[in-house]
C-alpha cells in the first residue's frame, strides 16, 4: 500500500489517477510530478517500488502545500475575509454564492434545504 501524504493510495489505479486523491492534487499536478520523478503516467501504483514512492513523496512534501496544511490555509483565508468585512467575507457569513451567482433560483448547494415561508392568512370579518 503506497502512503503518500497521509493518503492510502487505490494500487490498482494508473499512477496519475491515483495522485489526485491527495488534497490539493489535481490531474495537470501529477502529471508534472511524475514527470520530475520521472515515472510513466502509465504505470500502476502497485508497480511502484520503494524508491519510486519515497522520490515522490519527497517531491511533494518539498514543494507544494497538500492536506491538511493546504486546508487549514485555505480556513485561515476565508476566516480573514469575514474579519475585514470585505464583499466576498459577507457572502461566506451568510452562506450565499461568493461569485456572482443567482440567487433567486438555484444556489441550493450554497442556500441549503428550502425554507417555505408561509403566506399571510386574510383577516375575518
Amino acid at each position: 500500500m503506497a502512503r503518500i501524504a497521509g493518503v492510502d493510495l487505490p494500487r490498482q489505479k494508473r499512477g496519475v489517477i491515483s495522485l489526485t486523491y491527495i488534497y490539493g492534487i489535481g490531474p495537470t499536478l501529477a502529471k508534472s510530478i511524475l514527470a520530475k520523478a520521472e515515472i510513466s503516467e502509465d504505470t500502476k501504483v502497485s508497480d511502484w517500488n520503494d524508491e519510486n514512492i519515497r522520490q515522490i513523496s519527497s517531491i511533494i512534501q518539498n514543494e507544494y502545500t497538500v492536506e491538511g496544511e493546504l486546508r487549514s490555509e485555505v480556513q485561515t483565508n476565508i476566516k480573514r475575509l469575514m474579519d475585514i468585512a470585505c464583499y466576498r467575507g459577507l457572502r461566506h457569513r451568510k452562506g450565499l454564492p461568493l461569485r456572482g451567482q443567482r440567487t433567486k433560483t438555484n444556489a441550493r448547494t450554497r442556500k441549503g434545504k428550502r425554507k417555505t415561508v408561509a403566506n399571510k392568512k386574510k383577516a375575518t370579518k
